[in-house]
């Protein structure tokens, strides 16, 4: 019980310290809060070359880290042979095929026999896509995906990731609304909170499919499975905890410096916590050396963020600026809202995906502790032989 409490009460600073600091920055909330979905109220600061300097570092960081796992340390993978087995595709990917085509080519075309639809295509696209990766998976793994022997665990993503993605848009308010939907009077008050509820629970399951995905790929997945082992002490637990919550309550009063702590104030208090309290996370493997659920979930969000953004951006491109899609954002980035490569999202934006997919599983981990149910979406079968937990 006291493992739950420190966990709420960890929950609980996430959403009141925003609003401290933004209450002492802005003598009330922020302009915009309240407003669902999101839309902007306050310009942001310009392009700051100093700014967008030092997050090009930070990212070309990562991405040699990445790339170049074994200068830092990481040993090469050996090789081994797995058994392969034949396994078709299953029947919910071929009955997501055609759903998925149909919903990209309205979102896209707006096909006159369709009109009135095209704001309604967001979630069967989206739910015919993760069928059809979960698919892949199914071939790819022996006959073994989620879908096949964990539907329950998708049903449990879905509802998770509905909430999980509404405290993202809170936070959202914080940082003077980096994302926000100009279509937001399409659908009624009610429509809305309907629908984008229904449209959040497709995030996290999309994310876990990518990331089973990977997995079934044996030098991707073992690429960073014999790094350094990095073992934090309960001081650096504790450092890390605190440094989560200052910068959690300097969001707020500082909204454009500090817009991308919504990516990572998660990850330092919440992983922070568990592991003061002995419970799993995606950074408890690198004890032993193991990076690769940390890092495969990041690559795996980012490749999952190819296709939001590819799917967002044509939607008002294919439809002269004026999409009928209640689900189409845009960005606001403060500082750093340069060089877009066919998305609405800046190219060093992409970057921040890696850090969001961390948070999900934090996210998802936070509610399983909490309500007590089985987080575990690993597959294990005879070809993907994962290590236990």
């Amino acid at each position: 019980m006291k493992k739950i409490s420190i966990l709420l009460i960890t929950l609980a600073f996430i959403f009141i310290l925003p609003l401290i600091g933004s209450l002492a920055k802005w003598g009330a909330p922020p302009p915009g809060y309240g407003i669902f979905p999101v839309l902007t109220e306050v310009p942001d600061p310009p392009f700051n070359l100093t700014y967008f300097i030092a997050a090009s570092c930070v990212a070309a960081f990562i991405l040699i880290f990445l790339l170049f796992p074994r200068l830092f340390g990481f040993q090469k993978p050996a090789k081994r042979k797995e058994p392969r087995e034949k396994a078709g595709f299953p029947i919910w990917f071929w009955a997501a095929l055609p759903v998925l085509i149909i919903c990209w080519a309205i979102m896209w075309t707006r096909v006159s026999i369709f009109w009135g639809f095209e704001k309604y295509t967001f979630v069967p696209l989206w739910w015919a896509f993760i069928c059809i990766l979960d698919g892949i998976v199914y071939k790819r793994n022996n006959g073994i995906s989620l879908l096949s022997t964990k539907l329950y665990m998708v049903q449990l993503l879905a509802v998770v990731s509905c909430y999980s993605w509404f405290a993202f848009e809170y936070l959202n308010y914080f940082v003077m609304e980096n994302w926000y939907y100009p279509n937001n009077e399409i659908l009624t008050n009610f429509g809305n909170i309907f629908w984008f509820s229904l449209s959040y629970t497709t995030v996290l399951p999309a994310i876990v499919e990518w990331y089973l995905l990977l997995k079934t790929f044996p030098a991707l997945r073992d690429r960073y499975s014999n790094g350094p082992r990095l073992k934090l002490s309960k001081p650096w637990l504790i450092f890390f905890y605190i440094v989560g919550l200052i910068l959690s309550l300097a969001m707020g009063y500082y909204p454009f410096e500090l817009f991308w702590v919504l990516w990572i104030a998660l990850v330092p208090m919440l992983s922070a916590a568990m592991g003061l309290m002995k419970m799993w996370t995606p950074f408890t493997p690198i004890r032993e050396g193991n990076w690769s659920p940390m890092l495969l979930i990041a690559i795996a969000t980012v490749a999952n963020g190819f296709f939001w953004e590819l799917w967002n951006f044509g939607s008002e491109w294919f439809n002269k600026g004026i999409p009928l899609n209640p689900n189409f954002w845009k960005y606001s980035v403060p500082y750093l809202d340069k060089f877009h490569i066919f998305s609405e999202m800046p190219i060093l934006g992409y970057f921040g995906y890696l850090f969001f997919g961390v948070n999900c599983w934090i996210l998802w981990l936070t509610a399983a502790y909490i309500f007590k149910f089985d987080p575990n979406f690993e597959l294990t079968g005879r070809q993907d032989k994962v290590r236990e937990r």
